[in-house]
């Protein structure tokens, strides 16, 4: 699969629900051996079983919205453990998992796949024209 937005990620920028540069936005890495993702159906953080979250970012930073192109700092994830990633899902953290919208899934990137070995994971968004994804 190529990166994409989920669709009700896209609803959520169109109905004004998301907030790229104000909301809190987060990071998963994600084991795809657990999970299959849906672009279509899947809407909120508890599409995403536990077990297919091998880490969680802290809220993104230093993110900016720019001719519909989104954009962040760059994020560390601190001493990975657990299971290969293979795939990075951005999401709207509210607190509730049943309310925390999906936003991008991302399984082409430099450095994914990995394997965690106890060690900080970073992040590092492409500095190309649609930074980590454009609308």
């Amino acid at each position: 699969m190529a990166n994409a937005l989920y669709d009700k990620g896209r609803q959520g920028f169109l109905d004004g629900s998301i907030d790229w540069d104000t909301d809190d936005i987060r990071a998963i890495l994600i084991d795809v051996a657990d999970y299959t993702v849906n672009l279509a159906t899947h809407d909120n953080l508890d599409d995403i079983p536990e077990a297919a979250r091998v880490a969680v970012s802290a809220a993104l930073t230093g993110k900016s919205v720019t001719d519909g192109v989104a954009d962040a700092a760059d994020v560390t994830f601190s001493a990975v453990t657990g299971d290969s990633v293979e795939a990075i899902v951005l999401y709207k953290h509210t607190g509730t998992e049943s309310t925390s919208r999906l936003i991008a899934y991302i399984d082409s990137a430099t450095g994914l796949p990995l394997t965690p070995n106890g060690g900080d994971v970073k992040i590092t968004w492409p500095d190309t024209a649609s930074k980590i994804f454009k609308l």
